[in-house]
């Protein structure tokens, strides 16, 4: 509480983000209130309503000057500013007021100022083929490109838009931005032909006017075929527009789960800035969903670069955990949001009440129920940096009252460090759960916490075993999750590279030595005694990411589980695709990302696989959008055009372990043609990164029948077993029950 005292007494440090969507165009199209009614709803708790004007005043200290993030107000503080008479100060104050005109989504003045700027740099040559000139003239060719993506696929999107590699609806009608950019980037490349960077975007310019590959010269085109997907997956069509999730925003969380109890998913869905409304979108059973954030008690509740779900109280609703201040550093000092479902997807936050109200700078959580005590606790990963010292990471244990205590320090995970991700996973099958971080950690490294029970007096301990086990690298990561890719009953882990840049990518694809000047991802592959071997080159994803969201399921059905990344950084210039990876039998990973249009070049970040239209398969969906005030775009959802393959779902309701189910481990034996297979499986929402549903979706692959069903309670031990089930079935399972229940799931 002291902390955050401090916090909103300092609102110049404290607050950041002052989001809502700077561009007015885009504003309506983002469904945002142009102006904010200061009298909340009547179904706001009077807790709700404090947390609501906590943020909004947090908000209202935003100072552009020290938050690179705050880009209109940084615009506003700029202008403010008298312009310099020498040269080249002034040259250096119109960079930088340029540059801050694009990141706030004021494009065509951007496009004026820079352009300015670099007629002027002609008369001065050497300056103008210094490091600088060429800053300045990148710039200027991305940010007409820019210019050309939000004439063309922010306001007037079609379902191919930004789609690697651009195509059909994807194609700009008004073309102007981008013939600019191509005659900006051709410059660029006549003076350095080897400038990668450059290389790339004018491929990339060149399809959004219909005239790549011929239309590129051919020393700097990129041939097609380094685009070619492994295996033909099926086109996954986009369809978010048509169907009421076309949300425009920055980055932020993607949640996909049944809210509301009718059975049906609902999405919830982020956007970091400070007055970026979160928003919740009930499933209408139609094929459609409408917004329901207002009738949600939501209004107000804003802000936050990702978000994690769980019923953490037993109540049998899926509440919802809000971190804050990623990125930030002494910015970040804000507090979260635990929103408790009250049932019907009605939302309060309770975050004072349950003891969580503190400031800290966050982007990742983990639920997870580490003690088997039947309730889940919460993980709060945190971000130290030199502008805001030491600060801890969290463990805060259920009180089962509602509320948690701090027990990081006692346990052993009071970890400091720049942490991105954060994951529970029971690695070594000793019953207990165990803690993986992830972040941009020189020299120490990521950890993983093995959880090594209770001691005589009932206090639980962590040991970072990250060395012994092999698991410190990559040194610069972002998502990451625990899945059993091989169906060998083994917990593997998935760590993603995200240090990187538009040449490094763009040489990964042409196969030159610049690649390495990015962070690969690591696959760990659990040897099942305690260690880990990374398989990512044998697998085949070794390849740079840039990967900031991500998380994995099964595209075709076929039993063995898919990995997809969200790529990028909140440069404009970084349009890199969006990747996806098909798991070929536990053996390789086959790049589909094109086959199946997956390749969206805009920022990707939390994503979900979850079967949203009830037909038996996984769609994807996906919240795109990047960190600067003008960089939003609509989300995405890719609809699954089905494979044939059989299905199951799995409802698990825990009696003495949690509601959720969280951390009960299932396999599946199955009877097929083919022959007898074993499919694993562990509850949870997937990767820090992402929110899929609890409910395990599992393909099934050519079975014709379920031979056995063992699933392995976490809080009480508990095996059950169930024998000679039929396919392409959804069925609840509880803890206390003797049979399982068929459900009718509605379909759309």
């Amino acid at each position: 509480m002291v902390l955050l005292m401090a916090a909103l007494a300092g609102l110049a440090v404290a607050a950041w983000f002052a989001a809502g969507f700077r561009v007015p165009s885009l504003a309506q199209e983002a469904a945002e209130p142009a102006e904010r009614d200061p009298a909340m709803p009547s179904a706001q708790s009077e807790e709700t309503r404090r947390m609501v004007a906590r943020l909004e005043q947090l908000a209202a200290g935003t100072d552009g000057r020290r938050n690179e993030f705050a880009n209109d107000r940084r615009v506003a503080w700029l202008r403010s500013l008298d312009v310099p008479a020498e040269p080249r100060r002034r040259a250096n104050y119109e960079r930088e007021l340029g540059a801050e005109l694009l990141r706030a989504g004021s494009t065509e003045l951007a496009v004026d100022t820079l352009q300015g700027l670099w007629g002027r740099l002609q008369e001065a040559p050497d300056w103008r083929d210094s490091a600088f000139g060429r800053d300045v003239h990148s710039l200027l060719a991305i940010a007409h490109l820019r210019a050309g993506e939000q004439a063309n696929c922010v306001r007037q999107r079609g379902g191919q838009s930004c789609i690697l590699p651009i195509r059909g609806s994807g194609v700009h009608l008004d073309q102007r931005g981008s013939r600019a950019a191509m005659r900006e980037l051709q410059a660029l490349l006549d003076r350095n032909p080897e400038d990668l960077e450059s290389r790339w975007l004018l491929n990339v310019a060149a399809m959004t006017v219909g005239e790549y590959p011929d239309g590129v010269p051919e020393r700097w085109r990129i041939p097609p075929s380094v685009f070619a997907s492994a295996h033909d997956v099926g086109e996954f069509r986009d369809i978010a527009s048509s169907v009421g999730l076309g949300v425009v925003g920055l980055a932020g969380a993607a949640i996909v789960d049944d809210f509301d109890g009718d059975g049906r998913l609902d999405v919830f869905v982020t956007s970091m800035g400070l007055r970026d409304q979160v928003r919740y979108f009930r499933n209408r059973g139609d094929g459609r969903f409408i917004e329901q954030t207002e009738e949600a008690g939501l209004r107000g509740i804003v802000g936050g670069l990702n978000a994690v779900h769980a019923d953490y109280d037993n109540d049998g609703h899926a509440d919802s955990f809000i971190p804050r201040g990623g990125w930030l550093g002494a910015n970040g000092l804000l507090p979260p949001s635990l929103l408790r479902n009250r049932g019907g997807g009605r939302f309060e936050d309770v975050t004072e009440s349950a003891g969580l109200l503190d400031a800290y700078p966050s982007q990742s959580a983990a639920w997870g129920d580490f003690d088997n005590d039947g309730w889940l606790d919460l993980f709060v990963a945190t971000e130290s940096s030199g502008a805001t010292g030491d600060v801890p990471t969290r463990l805060y244990r259920n009180n089962r009252d509602g509320s948690f205590t701090d027990v990081a320090r006692q346990a052993g995970v009071a970890a400091v460090g720049f942490f991105k991700g954060a994951v529970w996973g029971d690695y070594d099958n000793d019953g207990r759960l165990d803690l993986y971080l992830t972040g941009i950690q020189r020299p120490a490294g990521n950890r993983l916490f093995r959880n090594d029970g209770p001691d005589a007096a009932g206090n639980w301990s962590f040991t970072d075993v990250a060395d012994e086990a092999g698991v410190r690298g990559p040194w610069s990561s972002f998502t990451t999750w625990f899945f059993d890719y091989d169906n060998d009953g083994w917990l593997d882990l998935f760590v993603s590279g995200y240090a990187g840049s538009v040449a490094a990518v763009a040489a990964d694809y042409l196969g030159i030595g610049q690649r390495r000047e990015g962070e690969i991802p690591r696959l760990y592959r659990n040897q099942g005694d305690g260690t880990f071997r990374d398989v990512a080159a044998e697998v085949g994803l070794d390849t740079v990411l840039m990967t900031m969201g991500g998380n994995f399921g099964d595209l075709d059905n076929d039993g063995w589980l898919d990995v997809y990344a969200g790529t990028g950084n909140p440069d404009f210039r970084t349009l890199v695709p969006n990747r996806m990876f098909r798991n070929a039998g536990g053996l390789r990973f086959q790049d589909v990302t094109t086959a199946g249009g997956f390749g969206h070049l805009q920022k990707g970040h939390g994503i979900a696989f979850a079967d949203v239209d009830q037909d038996g398969d996984q769609d994807v969906f996906i919240k795109i959008g990047g960190a600067y005030t003008g960089d939003v775009f609509q989300s995405a959802l890719f609809q699954n055009p089905g494979h044939g393959n059989r299905w199951l779902k799995l409802a698990l309701v825990g009696h003495s372990s949690n509601r959720s189910a969280i951390g009960a481990r299932v396999r599946v034996t199955l009877a097929s043609p083919s022959g007898p297979r074993v499919i694993t499986t562990v509850v949870g929402s997937g990767s820090s990164f992402g929110g899929s549903p609890l409910r395990r979706e599992l393909g099934l692959g050519d079975a014709n029948r379920v031979e056995r069903i063992e699933i392995d309670w976490p809080a009480s031990g508990r095996r059950q077993i169930f024998r000679d089930l039929a396919v392409d079935q959804s069925l609840e399972i509880r803890e206390d029950a003797s049979e399982p229940r068929r459900l009718d799931l509605p379909t759309d």
